[in-house]
Formats: C-alpha cells, sequence, structure tokens
C-alpha cells in the first residue's frame, strides 16, 4: 500500500471518529516536560465552547500519548508544559501522520518550553518550518475578533504573543501559540487571580482554535 493510500485511509478514519465523537485530548509526551500541566484549562474550555459557540465536546477530555495509534480519534489534540519535549522516530512519525490524514495539533508554551519543542518539530517535518500568523488570519476572526491577532495573557519575560503554524497545501496542521500562554488563562479562577477580561480574552482565542479546527 503506498503512502497516499495510507493516508487517504486513516484521513477517513479520523473523519468517521469526528462524526462519532467529539472527544480532544492532551498529548503525553516524553522528555520530563510536564505535559501535564493547568490541570483544568482544557475542561474550563470545553465549558466554555459548549455554552457559547454550540460544540457537543466530552466534558473530559483524555489523555493519548504521541506514539499511540488511538490518537486518530482525535480530531483536536492540545499539549502544554514548561521545559523539556521529547519524540522518539517512531512517535514522531505517528503524530505526522496523524497531522497529514487530517488531526490538529494545537501547542501552547506554559514558558519554557519552545527551544526544545523546534527541535523535535523539525524531527515531524524537516521540511516544513513554522510560519507566523498574520493578525487577519481567520483563526483571529471568529467567532470572535482579536483585531491585533494572539492576545497576551501572561507577561513572563515581557515579549509579544505570537502565533505560529505548520501548513501542508495551504492547510493549517499545527498551532504554536508562544508567549501568550492561553492556558494559564483557561484555568479556574483562583489558580493565577487573573482579571476578568483576561480570563475571558483566553477563553474566546481559545474558542476560535476549537471553532477553527472543526469547521477546516
Amino acid at each position: 500500500m503506498t503512502q497516499r493510500a495510507i493516508l487517504l485511509l486513516l484521513f477517513t478514519f479520523l473523519q468517521i471518529s469526528f462524526v462519532k465523537s467529539q472527544d480532544i485530548a492532551i498529548l503525553k509526551y516524553g522528555g520530563g516536560g510536564d505535559w501535564y500541566a493547568n490541570p483544568t484549562a482544557l475542561p474550563n474550555l470545553i465549558r466554555f465552547c459548549n455554552q457559547n459557540i454550540n460544540t457537543t465536546l466530552n466534558p473530559k477530555p483524555l489523555v493519548v500519548e504521541a506514539g499511540d495509534i488511538n490518537i486518530f480519534q482525535y480530531p483536536f489534540i492540545h499539549m502544554t508544559g514548561h521545559g523539556n519535549v521529547f519524540f522518539t522516530t517512531e512517535e514522531a512519525d505517528n503524530l505526522r501522520t496523524y497531522l497529514m490524514a487530517g488531526g490538529f495539533l494545537h501547542i501552547d508554551d506554559n514558558y519554557g518550553m519552545e527551544p526544545y519543542l523546534k527541535k523535535e518539530l523539525n524531527k515531524m517535518f524537516p521540511d516544513k518550518e513554522l510560519v507566523e500568523l498574520e493578525a487577519d488570519h481567520p483563526i483571529f476572526t471568529a467567532p470572535y475578533i482579536f483585531p491585533k491577532g494572539l492576545p497576551k495573557i501572561h507577561e513572563h519575560d515581557g515579549n509579544r504573543p505570537q502565533a505560529f503554524g505548520i501548513f501542508h497545501e495551504n492547510r493549517l496542521l499545527l498551532l504554536f501559540t508562544y508567549e501568550s500562554d492561553l492556558g494559564d488563562g483557561w484555568e479556574d479562577a483562583e489558580v493565577h487571580n487573573d482579571p476578568k477580561e483576561i480570563r475571558i480574552q483566553a477563553l474566546q482565542m481559545g474558542a476560535n482554535i476549537i471553532s477553527y479546527v472543526f469547521k477546516n
């Protein structure tokens, strides 16, 4: 079976899974980084989306490992952490196949993972580079409008927030949000004591990401 045929088969399986289920998952990865950071973040984002943009996501996100064949059951996978990230060759190949077959990965740097992540992304896509998304990209325009692009949720080093993507034939496969820390804004209010307006911005941007993925 050719690689194209395999991708077509996996794409079909992913689409069938998407129709049957609206589970989304957190990516568990190796290297010692805290992939489990922000435990209340994704459940809160799911609740916000179900209440405000008419999704019917299952309220409890699941966990999937980078090399697990079950990754193809999820149309959307979220990844976060503060430190080291490592994918084996087999895991990198599995993630690449998943993304090329129609899956989507959102990586939210919770502060400190960026230098490790870039090396691992090169394993997945040695022929592609991260491209910064302009403020007029559709992911920033619906259902909520962010005229300046990615919002700043936490200061950290005081750098501007940036959203990067990896594309294949004009399809966004992967979104990397950097110097924003959306996940902290999704967490329970008492975790970081962020102002309500900041938390709303974070949740609305998360809803834009979910909406974009499910419509594209």
